[in-house]
């Protein structure tokens, strides 16, 4: 039996919104062994002094199994 464990991380891109996703998908996979999936709980943008957009933000929850302790 396995059990998966959600933990929840904001990740930011100057770039796009995909670019947050997998930026926050390969932090969480340096950190947390066995990750298995993640799914957008909401995106943000945050706009500079022009009305710009400066940054991509986005809200993740990501899934991973937890190792047996034996």
């Amino acid at each position: 039996m396995s059990i998966a464990r959600i933990t929840e991380m904001t990740a930011t891109s100057t770039t796009s919104f995909d670019d947050a996703v997998r930026q926050g998908v390969a932090r969480a996979s340096k950190t947390l062994r066995n990750v298995k999936g993640a799914w957008v709980q909401d995106y943000k943008v945050v706009c500079d002094d022009k009305g710009e957009i400066a940054e991509y933000r986005v809200n993740l929850k990501v899934t991973f199994v937890m190792e047996d302790d034996n």
